[in-house]
């Protein structure tokens, strides 16, 4: 009887060795499994790009490296780039029918990306909302800015507002390209450098930094955005972002309290100025009677909401 005890405990000090050993390696083999899925690759520049259906000289070697940085710096800056996929699906579809509405490339959604991330951003300059529009221009294209409403921060409004501003320097300059260019340094800018420069086309011309790269950058988060497999982007449809359904409440009256008014549609003040982000203060004077759309999230889509 002993000796079968000795026999059953010797197995099983054998099984214990056996386990933590497959252990052990599974660990190995998990670590190697992470060292050989994350890979740094040089990637394959495509042949034909362009923007708003105007080809990019790639053949042109300092054009191609400078596409080429642009491919890498946007693909491999991972979480920036799932930040945009998961906003992509939320905002191109507000943003793409008014585009088309005015006559302007469908490529121009992507200007928005790189402007601002698809966020509220406010620049160094001042410059605000998904198409960073300054004050001045805002205010000349019809915008209201003021303490208690900015309508740079309304994205339907303000994608109204980029599309005449684009619109004026297709005109002006003669390409989409250079209108894109012009969005970042001025009509004005892109027209002097032009003449200086004796050249007739944004790939001719040497830049400042930030404008030099602009476009490049709108190809590269245009290729990245519409074919996320080829470099490396992996998410499920339920991973991307989408619009809470909302309807539209008139006020032409001044609002004492957005706090009360929204406890009245069964949301609270944070949930109102998520879906209304050009409401830049807790109330509304209104003295002239102005009617505003203010957008309200459908029941249902937030605990708030009874």
């Amino acid at each position: 009887m002993k000796n079968i005890l000795a026999i059953i405990g010797l197995f099983s000090l054998c099984g214990l060795f056996i386990y933590a050993l497959q252990d052990a390696q599974t660990d190995e083999n998990f670590e190697k499994k992470l060292i050989n899925d994350y890979n740094v690759y040089a990637l394959q520049v495509p042949n034909n790009l362009d923007f708003a259906g105007e080809p990019m000289p790639l053949k042109d070697p300092e054009v191609f490296e400078r596409m080429d940085r642009e491919l890498l710096v946007n693909t491999y800056w991972q979480s920036n780039g799932l930040l945009m996929f998961k906003r992509a699906k939320k905002y191109f579809p507000i943003i793409e029918p008014i585009l088309k509405k005015n006559g302007i490339p469908d490529d121009f959604k992507y200007l928005a990306v790189i402007e601002s991330g698809l966020t509220n951003a406010v620049s160094s300059a001042k410059a605000t909302g998904v198409w960073q529009i300054m004050q001045a221009t805002a205010k000349e294209n019809g915008l209201e800015v003021n303490d208690n409403v900015d309508e740079r921060y309304h994205l339907e409004k303000s994608t109204e507002v980029a599309c005449k501003y684009l619109l004026k320097s297709k005109e002006k300059l003669g390409s989409w390209t250079l209108a894109a260019a012009a969005y970042n340094a001025g009509d004005t800018g892109v027209s002097r450098r032009l003449k200086e420069q004796n050249v007739s086309n944004y790939y001719d011309l040497l830049l400042g930094e930030e404008t030099g790269r602009y476009v490049f950058r709108i190809v590269a988060l245009k290729e990245i955005l519409k074919h996320p497999d080829i470099y490396g982007f992996n998410f499920r449809e339920k991973d991307l972002y989408s619009q809470i359904p909302t309807y539209k409440v008139e006020v032409d009256t001044a609002v004492t309290d957005f706090t009360k008014f929204a406890e009245g549609f069964g949301i609270n003040y944070k949930i109102l100025k998520v879906h209304n982000p050009w409401l830049r203060d807790r109330f509304l004077s209104n003295k002239s009677g102005k009617k505003y759309m203010i957008d309200i999230p459908k029941m249902g889509y937030y605990d708030k909401v009874q």
